[in-house]
């Protein structure tokens, strides 16, 4: 069976870009997308993956969404492959003429519904008003689109509850894959990890001021961001005023990332309502404990025995950095354990379950 994966685009990789990697690899799966950063896919250790694009996007948001959508809704791979699945927020435009399918849901496009009032809060009064356009128009067509896919998968209890809420759709949860015989415990280091894309809804202003007010204490923050992304004002003001004990890496090799993850004493989480959240698995396999927001995926992944949960504000960090800087190897087997039950053979497994299970249900829209 040959099998395409859709995805939205390959700028700064993330939790959904390693997801889409791994299960390529897995499947002997094309990738389908737009905007493709080799440099990216190859720092992660990917570039054995064959990846086709279809076409740069402009680097100015909505046209950059739209676009993309564009891509998906117009190109036409039906022929070349016997099974189809999407990922991002407009892959899924694709579905209309490549069947059967299925949609791997990281969340329903969080500026169309949960986080719509958040988004435009952020917008001056001209821009404010663009994006009302731009979501009126948008949003319904790509709950058209939405309606020729098949079934959908997705990462998370609490994602399953939005697409419940916005798609009216009932979802599979296969948890995403971490390939934990990657990850190696070698220290814990002298300096606390943070890994997510710089965008405001990961709240990692809200460690830099933490760790402003704890200079015996270091921060290494790894990520970066696309350009077109809604978040590159954001990012830039994040590194402008930097305390000494605090270090942004931007993106960084597999490699080096897997041994950042083996050094350092533990990892911080603050992002909104997170819809999964592959960095405290990713932390777990390397034995390392976790601090988190206690919010979103993130209260399905860590456990009292593997790491903190904290409010979202800068008091709740410096406490619970304080505590476990006490004790960091404490967690280890606890980690390592909790790690295991999101091992890729685990994710794998059933992604191929679902492939295979009655072909004909995924000929029929639900």
């Amino acid at each position: 069976m040959r099998v395409a994966i859709f995805h939205d685009y390959f700028g700064a990789i993330g939790g959904g870009e390693k997801l889409v990697l791994m299960l390529a690899k897995s499947l002997n799966a094309d990738v389908i997308t737009t905007d493709l950063n080799m440099e990216s896919v190859k720092k992660m250790g990917y570039s054995d993956v064959r990846i086709i694009s279809l076409g740069e996007t402009p680097k100015v948001p909505p046209l950059k969404q739209i676009s993309a959508s564009f891509y998906f809704a117009t190109c036409d791979f039906s022929k070349e492959y016997d099974f189809f699945i999407f990922s991002g927020n407009w892959a899924h435009f694709a579905a209309k003429k490549h069947k059967p399918n299925l949609y791997y849901c990281h969340t329903p496009t969080r500026a169309f519904y949960d986080l719509y009032d958040t988004f435009l809060s952020r917008q001056s009064l001209l821009i404010s008003i663009f994006f009302r356009i731009w979501v009126w128009l948008h949003r319904p067509i790509s709950e058209y689109y939405l309606s020729y896919v098949c079934k959908i998968v997705t990462n998370s209890k609490n994602t399953s509850k939005r697409i419940k809420k916005y798609f009216k759709r009932d979802s599979l949860v296969i948890y995403p894959p971490v390939d934990v015989s990657k990850f190696t415990c070698k220290e814990y280091g002298d300096f606390w990890l943070s890994v997510n894309r710089l965008y405001p809804e990961k709240r990692v202003e809200i460690q830099i001021e933490a760790f402003r007010k704890m200079p015996d204490e270091k921060l290494i923050i790894v990520g970066g961001y696309s350009k077109g992304d809604h978040a590159k004002s954001y990012a830039e003001n994040i590194v402008k005023n930097l305390p000494q004990n605090v270090k942004v890496l931007g993106e960084i090799s597999e490699a080096e990332l897997l041994d950042a993850y083996s050094r350092c004493k533990g990892i911080i989480c603050t992002a909104m309502d997170e819809d999964f959240g592959m960095t405290p698995v990713e932390a777990m396999a390397s034995g390392k404990p976790v601090i988190a927001v206690n919010e979103g995926g993130f209260k399905e992944t860590v456990t009292e025995r593997t790491g903190i949960f904290i409010n979202a504000d800068v008091h709740s960090v410096i406490e619970a950095v304080k505590f476990i800087s006490r004790s960091p190897n404490s967690y280890q087997d606890a980690c390592f354990n909790r790690a295991k039950e999101f091992d890729i053979s685990i994710f794998t497994k059933k992604i191929k379950n679902v492939i295979c299970d009655d072909p004909e249900t995924f000929k029929r829209v639900v």
